[in-house]
C-alpha cells in the first residue's frame, strides 16, 4: 500500500482566514491520509453526528443520510468552503454493518462474514453552505473473506482496534489474515474512494446540472 504523503493540512483551530478551501467533516485518520493524496491543503472539521440515530433498511440510502448529515453540520461554519465528507457500511444479503459498539459485537460482525463476499459501500457527499449547492456520489467495492477461525478472529480482536470501522475490519491492517478476494476500489474499502472525490469535485467546479 502506498503511504501518503504529508498534507501540510492545518485543524481547526486555525484561523478563518488561513483556513483552506476544502473542509474533510471526518475524524477518521484513515481518510485524512486519502485525501492528502489528492488534496494538498484541507482543514480537518469532525462533525460531531452521531451514525447511529438513522435508521434505513436500504444501506445506500443510510449512508447518504449519513454523509449528508456530517456535511451539512460542518457547512454553516464555513460557508465559504468545499465539505466532503462520507460514510461506509459493509453489506452481507440484507444485513448492514456499521461500526460494532462492543468486541462481543465486532466478533459477531466478523463470523458471520468469515468465508462469505460482502460488498463495502461508500457514499461521499460534497456540500457549499452559500450557495447551497451539493453534489453526491456512491462508490461499491466486493471483498470476500477466508474462512476465520476462532483464534484468527481474537488475535485480530487483539491487535486492531475495531470500534471505528464499518464491519468491525480495516482491509489496510488486516492483509492476508482476513481478506481472500478484493473486486472494485481498493480506497473505497479503506474509507474513501478517491476517483470518486475527485470526479466530484470536477462536478462541483462545473455549472450547476439543470436536472
Amino acid at each position: 500500500m502506498r503511504k501518503a504523503r504529508p498534507s501540510g493540512k492545518r485543524k481547526a483551530g486555525d484561523r478563518a482566514g488561513d483556513a483552506p478551501r476544502i473542509i474533510l467533516a471526518s475524524v477518521s485518520p484513515r481518510r485524512r491520509e486519502l485525501l492528502a493524496r489528492l488534496v494538498p491543503d484541507f482543514l480537518v472539521v469532525p462533525s460531531g453526528v452521531d451514525e447511529g440515530r438513522f435508521q434505513d433498511p436500504a444501506p445506500e440510502s443510510f449512508a447518504l443520510r449519513a454523509a449528508a448529515a456530517k456535511a451539512l453540520a460542518v457547512g454553516p461554519k464555513y460557508p465559504s468552503h468545499l465539505v466532503v465528507a462520507a460514510d461506509t457500511v459493509v453489506v452481507l444479503g440484507d444485513e448492514t454493518f456499521g461500526k460494532p459498539g462492543s468486541r462481543d459485537e465486532a466478533r459477531r460482525m466478523l463470523e458471520k462474514l468469515s468465508g462469505k463476499e460482502h460488498r463495502v459501500i461508500t457514499v461521499v457527499v460534497l456540500y457549499r453552505h452559500k450557495d447551497g449547492r451539493t453534489v453526491s456520489g456512491l462508490e461499491t467495492s466486493r471483498v470476500t473473506f477466508k474462512r476465520l477461525s476462532p483464534a484468527v478472529i481474537e488475535g485480530y480482536l487483539d491487535s486492531v482496534d475495531c470500534m471505528d470501522k464499518a464491519g468491525a475490519y480495516a482491509i489496510q491492517e488486516s492483509g492476508d489474515a482476513l481478506v481472500e478476494r478484493l473486486e472494485g476500489d481498493y480506497d473505497n474499502v479503506v474509507g474513501l474512494p478517491l476517483n470518486l472525490v475527485r470526479d466530484l469535485i470536477d462536478r462541483f467546479q462545473g455549472p450547476p446540472s439543470s436536472h
